[in-house]
């Protein structure tokens, strides 16, 4: 397989359809890998959740950031975290994607993988909100890879169709390529 570093032609770029569709998927995808989380536990029951471990590190109460609805507690902050997480990265991606066709490989699953990996064994243990990727128990790792997975994978159709409803163009590496003149 071959990676190509290539980039696209700027007059084939539209940074506005790619900022709309990583703000729609951003924003869909977030409850995507939420659902992701009901069958896959991402943590052991042990654990605290790193969005909340990272808002108490700025100085944020985290458990007075609650409201009830049906019955249950949501804490806003750790969701307001999380959603806020998958808004920003989707604008990255969908943005990076109009100008290098290759963080698209494996329509986002690559990226997903690097995400996870970045976050996990990373930044996390590096500010003290999770363990080293190595103390991860396996179920975590997959959880997390799972979830990501899908995750960036519903950003992708969401930048793909909604990029090209705006344009009604292909993705810009599908456009004409540059002839090269040649003037000896």
């Amino acid at each position: 397989m071959e990676l190509r570093f290539a980039t696209t032609q700027k007059k084939y770029r539209n940074y506005s359809a790619a900022l709309w569709a990583g703000f729609l998927g951003g924003n869909i995808a977030s409850f995507v890998k939420w659902g992701a989380e009901i069958p896959f536990p991402p943590r052991t029951a042990d654990r605290a959740i790193p969005p909340a471990e990272m808002l108490q590190d700025l100085g944020f109460k985290v458990n007075d950031m609650i409201y009830q609805y049906s019955g249950h507690i949501i804490n806003w902050g750790v969701a307001g975290v999380h959603q806020l997480f998958s808004i920003l990265f989707a604008l990255f991606y969908c943005l990076v994607a109009e100008i290098f066709p290759t963080i698209k490989l494996w329509q986002g699953a690559a990226f997903a993988i690097l995400v996870t990996l970045g976050f996990h064994g990373v930044l996390l243990p590096l500010f003290g909100w999770g363990p080293p990727l190595w103390h991860l128990p396996f179920e975590e790792l997959l959880s997390e890879t799972f979830g990501h997975v899908v995750w960036m994978w519903t950003i992708e159709i969401f930048r793909r169709d909604i990029r090209n409803r705006i344009t009604h163009q292909p993705d810009p590496e599908f456009q004409p390529q540059r002839k090269i003149s040649r003037h000896y």
